[in-house]
């Protein structure tokens, strides 16, 4: 059975807290896993999650500070432990290489696994699978920093009453989906497009033409939401966003389910950031996200 949710392993921004551990959030979509911004300690974090390294696909940095990328050498090194079968590959900001290579090769160990490096330097597609296409934007922060998105490929629904009305059944229904036709009765006159699902990340910026070519018509957004709207000032001034902005992006995008993260260690209240995106005008589903937390990507509409 196909699986698609978002495994958050460490939510706070700039420094660990207590209860927050630095960032990492793993999206499990069908077999395939993909790690955005695997921060300290997130090796650990996966293992009180129950993801193992044979979960990971893809790692995907958005940009080099350590919140983000400092469990790289800990993720890189239980890879290649747990010889993991498949190939990895690795996404990041191509100018920050230089920080990517010092963290794989933090200490001594012995490679068993083929990393491939596939860096990122401009918007636009980085991949595409039969279950997927991944794809980068830039985005607004004081080192260059990118947002990932992945957008599944639009399907086909049959109509019942449609195939009944053709008088197609049987193996023809089959027929019809895998020739495009069958017995001068085409796909589309038994079918609709069934939109593909779509899933964006973004962490550290400013709002942007980026924010929200990322956010546009997703079924759940993954963001920052670092201050709270008292304090736009700073966000503005370190390049980060506010829960009210963060909504009001979602809002106009149209997205579905929106998970908040990122939260600075000034704010003790979870719930504030919550109330700050419901007054932004945010009506969809929400999550404040907290450590360990599953949370499934809607099911199509």
């Amino acid at each position: 059975m196909s699986v698609r949710e978002l495994v958050v392993l460490g939510t706070a921004s700039q420094v660990p807290t207590r209860h927050r551990n630095h960032n990492g959030y793993l999206l499990r979509w069908d077999g395939e896993g993909i790690l955005f911004d695997p921060g300290e300690g997130t090796q650990r974090q996966m293992l009180r999650a129950g993801v193992a390294a044979h979960d990971l696909n893809r790692i995907c940095v958005t940009h080099f500070h350590g919140d983000h990328c400092l469990g790289l050498a800990g993720v890189i090194q239980r890879v290649n432990l747990d010889r993991v079968p498949h190939e990895v590959t690795a996404h990041y900001p191509l100018s920050g290489a230089h920080f990517f290579e010092r963290l794989r090769y933090a200490t001594a160990y012995r490679e068993t696994v083929e990393l491939t490096q596939a860096p990122v330097d401009t918007d636009g597609v980085l991949a595409t699978t039969p279950a997927y296409t991944l794809e980068a934007r830039k985005l607004s922060h004081p080192v260059e920093s990118y947002g990932y998105r992945l957008v599944e490929p639009d399907g086909r629904r049959m109509l019942p009453d449609r195939l009944a009305a053709h008088g197609v059944t049987g193996p023809d229904v089959g027929r019809v989906q895998r020739d495009g036709a069958v017995g001068g009765v085409r796909l589309e006159d038994v079918s609709e497009v069934r939109r593909g699902q779509r899933f964006a990340f973004v962490m550290d910026t400013r709002l942007c033409e980026g924010v929200q070519a990322l956010a546009d018509g997703c079924d759940m957004l993954v963001i920052e939401s670092t201050f709270l709207d008292e304090d736009e000032e700073l966000a503005v001034e370190h390049g980060h966003l506010t829960a009210g902005q963060a909504a009001r992006v979602a809002k106009e995008a149209g997205v579905r389910h929106l998970v908040l993260t990122h939260f600075s260690q000034r704010y003790p209240d979870p719930d504030a950031f919550e109330r700050a995106a419901r007054a932004a005008g945010f009506e969809g589903a929400l999550t404040v996200a907290h450590d360990l937390l599953r949370v499934p990507v809607p099911k199509r509409r």
